[in-house]
């Protein structure tokens, strides 16, 4: 059976903040925070939206692009470590907002990697034949754990949501291999404190993810039995442009065929990847037939790369 995308949509909030803006709020600038991370704005949800909320309304986009009802889904995944509350679940509250009766739900805790997690889990129950269509939602309402003092992490985050129906495809076409992993003992270089606020050692994570993203996005080319020079499109975790081209470069791809949505965005976690990959295909830069890398990292410290042959 080949598993893979009946749909996929996204979600952002329109309110924009930019780098001009947090120039009036914390001691930093607009060309410090371009030239070190690519960042020139980022969406901020308002105080009255939830996570689950931005899952609602990406979770339409999907089913509406996989032209599927709430009924039809089996399970719900939602990669998120912004959840509304611990619990119930933002799956749980997503599957009474949709009215999805018949899923089971859970919430995918992994960081940025988040989405990665969840995709590859739901390969396995729609490969057994246990469920046929799983909603997986990337998500994250990051401003709400992010310290507006703290001018070497406000600067990085923004908030939205990503959504896909993974299901079974046409043969050959769909997820054609993945790759997870996890290095505990660099937790303590990002994770959220007692006060609530997301710490981030800057240096440490920059260090791990340079060599991480671009090794696992040729480790997936290679499960999949092919070459990098047959990947048409990259979709890296958008936390850091200098990362990003690290990731690209390894992979030998010109610079118009990765995703750069860093730019409007900044790093919205779990939500980054599928929001990337739902306005490349929006676009018209993932095609039919395409072999599209999705490759990220996040605390755990942990990493994912899917490999993707692009169609339903």
């Amino acid at each position: 059976m080949s598993v893979g995308f009946l749909g996929i949509g996204h979600y952002v909030p329109p309110k924009v903040v930019t780098n001009k803006d947090l120039e009036k709020i914390v001691d930093t600038n607009d060309e410090w925070i371009r030239t070190r991370t690519g960042i020139e704005e980022r969406r901020i949800a308002e105080d009255d939206m939830n996570t689950s909320d931005m899952a609602y309304l990406a979770a339409l986009h999907a089913l509406e692009d996989a032209k599927l009802k709430a009924e039809d889904i089996d399970l719900i995944l939602v990669a998120t470590v912004t959840p509304d509350k611990p619990f119930p679940s933002v799956s749980c509250m997503l599957q009474e907002k949709l009215g999805a009766t018949q899923a089971a739900a859970m919430d995918v805790s992994a960081a940025c990697s988040g989405f990665m997690y969840a995709v590859a889990t739901a390969k396995q129950f729609v490969e057994s034949k246990t469920y046929k269509h799983v909603l997986v939602i990337g998500v994250e309402k990051l401003s709400k754990i992010t310290d507006w003092s703290d001018r070497s992490t406000c600067v990085l985050f923004g908030d939205g949501a990503g959504s896909a129906v993974i299901g079974e495809v046409s043969e050959g076409k769909g997820i054609l291999s993945y790759e997870l992993g996890s290095d505990g003992t660099g937790g303590k270089h990002l994770y959220q404190n007692p006060n609530d606020y997301l710490v981030m050692n800057g240096r440490e994570v920059f260090k791990f993810a340079v060599r991480k993203m671009p090794e696992a996005s040729v480790r997936v080319i290679e499960k999949a039995g092919l070459s990098k020079e047959e990947v048409d499109y990259l979709i890296p975790h958008q936390a850091n442009i200098r990362i990003m081209e690290a990731a690209r470069q390894r992979l030998g791809i010109s610079e118009d065929r990765m995703n750069q949505s860093i730019k409007k965005y900044g790093n919205t976690s779990a939500a980054s990847i599928p929001i990337a990959l739902s306005e490349s295909v929006r676009d018209g830069n993932i095609k039919e037939n395409d072999l599209v890398v999705l490759v990220g990292f996040g605390g755990g410290l942990t990493w994912g790369s899917i490999a993707i042959r692009w169609g339903k």
